[in-house]
């Protein structure tokens, strides 16, 4: 070391600090920035595109007036079958009502009966899959060969047989999809709760002396429960879908009730001449569907 450098040391002046790279250091306000970009990046247009799409449906459902002042059940015969326009967004009926309306007043059918379908199966379902995945032996074989016969029979098959027993109306078809859906939610219930008991911290609580339904509730159900969820938001969507078959098939609410699946149904007569009546209450239930499984998917990707 010089003689120069060891007089400044010596006297206080020398700079031990770093020597700087010359580049400014970030502010506040730009590491905030940065993140911000960041978790834009991360947004999902297509989820929230769905999102979107099912807040809206829910909107109809509980404020339809704010959307559409017409009556969904009062005509014009003189405005009847006219095209998609200014004064009516998706046309009018044979009969001179306004489409839009009817689609707008009865989403509140459509996705009432999906919610009771979905609550059905997951109640149901997920009972019989805790029951068996955490008692085993011979209740987890008698309720799994009742949930592979369940499985056995068509969908749509066990749905009119059930409705056929209970009588036609929106409530009861969604108890008939709701019962063909148990086997699917006992079936992931039993197979997450097997895989969620053999874990360290419930074979320790067991250890411990906790009794069984303590351990189930506290432990098993808490950590089994996000894939249901999931399956929960696809089947609302197919719940959507199979109580529209069946209002299509004439075993839903009966007429001239504004159901999704039975817009589509009076409208097959006027196919050829008046297209809106059918493609437009179709792209409805289409896009609430897809937009059900995409958010579906999105949960079951945060497991």
């Amino acid at each position: 070391m010089s003689a120069d450098v060891l007089e400044r040391a010596a006297g206080g002046g020398l700079d031990t600090r770093p020597p700087s790279s010359g580049a400014p250091r970030p502010t506040a306000t730009a590491t905030a920035t940065a993140a911000a970009r960041r978790r834009l990046r991360g947004i999902r247009p297509g989820l929230v595109l769905a999102w979107l799409v099912i807040a809206v449906a829910v909107a109809w459902a509980l404020v339809p007036w704010l959307f559409t002042g017409q009556d969904p059940l009062a005509g014009v015969p003189a405005d009847k079958l006219q095209a998609p326009s200014a004064a009516h967004l998706f046309g009018t009926d044979a009969i001179g009502r306004d489409l839009f309306t009817r689609v707008v007043y009865g989403a509140v059918h459509s996705l009432s009966g999906a919610f009771v379908a979905v609550t059905v199966g997951l109640v149901g379902g997920t009972l019989l899959g805790v029951l068996a995945g955490s008692l085993g032996g011979a209740v987890d074989a008698v309720v799994m060969r009742l949930v592979d016969v369940l499985l056995a029979i068509p969908g749509l098959l066990l749905a009119l047989s059930i409705i056929i027993l209970l009588g036609f109306g929106t409530v009861n078809a969604a108890i008939a999809v709701g019962v063909g859906s148990i086997a699917a939610f006992a079936r992931l219930s039993r197979s997450e709760v097997v895989r969620v008991r053999q874990a360290d911290y419930v074979e320790a609580a067991i250890g411990s002396g906790a009794r069984l339904h303590a351990v189930l509730f506290r432990h098993v159900l808490p950590n089994s429960l996000t894939s249901v969820v999931g399956l929960a938001a696809l089947q609302f969507g197919t719940a959507i879908l199979a109580i529209s078959t069946l209002g299509f098939l004439g075993y839903g609410a009966p007429p001239p009730t504004p159901e999704w699946g039975l817009l589509i149904a009076e409208g097959r007569n006027y196919v050829a001449t008046s297209w809106w009546l059918t493609v437009l209450p179709g792209l409805v239930v289409v896009a609430v569907v897809l937009s059900a499984n995409r958010i579906s998917h999105a949960l079951g990707r945060t497991r």
